[in-house]
This record gives structure tokens, C-alpha cells and sequence, in this order.
């Protein structure tokens, strides 16, 4: 009884994780082609508005892929699938898309939001941004969330160069 009990919960367990995986692709592929005609307005509109809007559009459509992301990454972490991808990317996109996304819920409770980049940085990077935003990400969350008053300070620092490559420190930090 108890092994039929095992099987039914892994039988459902993975069921689970098949429609988690599912959903996140069927999900992506519009936000992906509402990305894609973003990415044509900000490549052709002259108007300072509208490129505002475009790129908070930018801004919160790559956020909730990230979110749609984590879901499709829980279940390769169910799997044990989970892979790594390194890609160039722009380190100034990536600090403005973490702070779009949390200065909303900062303001909301009154807090602080302080950012701290170190201008040694590199523009562009080489890893897997965003792996790399999700675990910032969820840091500020989890600061912004348990914290009551004061702050939250994010910091980035260039902690040294080893030929070509960066150690970057990254630090999230509440009262």
C-alpha cells in the first residue's frame, strides 16, 4: 500500500511538473512576440514619451518572463535539468530592470531605495543574466518585504579582474 501511495505521489508530482513546463512555454511565446514589437517601437519611434513607455514595457515584460522563467526552472530543478546560460549582456540593463522592478514596492512602504554601482564595472558582461537577476531579484524581494522602515541598499562592485574575467560582488542589504 504504501509503494502504490509512493507511485501515485510521484505519478502526480511529475504530472505536476509537465504542466509547469508546458504552461511556461506556451506562455513565453506571446510574451516573447509582445517583446519582439516593443523592441520595433523603441528602434523607430522619435517621440521621448513613447520611448518611455516602450522601455517600461521592456522592463516589465523581461520581469515576467524572469517570473515565467523561475516556473519553467523549478521544474528542470525537479528534473534535475537545471543548465546555465552564459550570454553577453548589458550590465546597466540588468541593474535598471532590477530597479524598475522593485522601487514600486520600496515606495509603497515607504523605504529607501539605494544603488550603489561601482563605475569600474564593466558595460557588458559574459554569463547568465538571468539567473543572475533572479537571485538579486529575490534578495530585494525578500528585503523589501521584512523590512518595516529605513532601507534597502543595492550594491555592485567590481571585486577584481582575473584575465578576462570579473568577480562581480553584489550586495543586498536592509535595515
Amino acid at each position: 500500500l504504501l509503494k502504490l501511495e509512493k507511485t501515485a505521489a510521484d505519478n502526480a508530482n511529475r504530472a505536476k511538473s509537465d504542466f509547469l513546463a508546458d504552461m511556461s512555454h506556451e506562455i513565453r511565446t506571446p510574451i516573447n512576440a509582445v517583446l519582439g514589437m516593443n523592441e520595433m517601437i523603441l528602434n523607430k519611434s522619435d517621440d521621448e514619451q513613447i520611448l518611455d513607455y516602450a522601455t517600461s514595457i521592456k522592463s516589465a515584460g523581461k520581469t515576467l518572463l524572469s517570473i515565467i522563467n523561475n516556473i519553467l526552472d523549478f521544474s528542470k530543478i525537479e528534473d534535475g535539468k537545471m543548465n546555465l546560460v552564459p550570454v553577453e549582456f548589458d550590465t546597466t540593463e540588468l541593474i535598471t530592470g532590477l530597479i524598475n522592478s522593485i522601487s514600486e514596492r520600496a515606495k509603497a512602504k515607504q523605504l529607501d531605495l539605494i544603488v550603489d554601482v561601482d563605475e569600474t564595472i564593466p558595460t557588458k558582461l559574459f554569463g547568465d543574466d538571468v539567473r543572475i537577476s533572479q537571485v538579486i531579484m529575490n534578495l530585494l524581494t525578500n528585503a523589501v518585504k521584512y523590512t518595516k522602515e529605513g532601507e534597502v541598499r543595492l550594491t555592485f562592485r567590481n571585486a577584481g579582474r582575473i584575465g578576462n574575467d570579473v568577480n562581480l560582488f553584489v550586495e543586498v542589504k536592509d535595515t
